[in-house]
């Protein structure tokens, strides 16, 4: 039996967040959604005006002998820029901050440890949020597995691709082959 623990944590637009994730070596299922507001069933029409307090979100659910929570964390903090509040790149908006929600006590302190460990590896500070997960929304059926099944589209060629590549240049022991 699989030793498996769901992550969740959002990095800007989450076509781009889950691109990353899902080429990892041991990584289960990947699901994208929203996350941290205040708005019941929220749909996309709804975050994308920034009024929900939601976050554009990706729930994880991993194999622990495969990958750790402390890599997966690693390898999400250094994807994508959490320096910068509430954006990333052209994506600006309270949806697209960077978030760690934790499930429970330990991924909390792992995910310090983590935060604490790579503050030294930006010029600017981390402003991730860090909190528990209250409610997980799956988003619209048309964003899931959206790179895989739109790599062409314009926004995966200019926003996702270089984030693949960064991702395979620093991270190739960690991909599924």
């Amino acid at each position: 039996m699989k030793n498996q623990q769901i992550a969740t944590f959002g990095g800007g637009c989450f076509w781009c967040v889950e691109a990353v994730i899902q080429r990892l070596k041991g990584i289960e299922s990947l699901v994208s959604g929203y996350s941290a507001g205040d708005t019941l069933n929220p749909d996309y029409r709804a975050i994308c005006t920034g009024t929900t307090g939601h976050a554009e979100v990706v729930q994880v659910t991993f194999d622990v002998d495969q990958i750790s929570y402390e890599a997966l964390i690693t390898i999400f903090m250094t994807s994508h820029d959490p320096t910068t509040l509430n954006r990333q790149g052209a994506d600006r908006g309270t949806q697209y901050r960077s978030i760690i929600l934790y499930h429970n006590d330990e991924q909390k302190a792992i995910a310090e440890k983590v935060l604490q460990d790579l503050k030294d590896t930006f010029s600017d500070p981390i402003v991730t949020q860090l909190a528990a997960l209250d409610i997980f929304y799956p988003a619209e059926k048309y964003h899931q597995n959206y790179y895989n099944r739109n790599g062409t589209a314009g926004y995966c060629r200019v926003v996702i691709d270089p984030k693949i590549q960064k991702l395979k240049a620093r991270y190739a022991d960690k991909l599924k082959v």
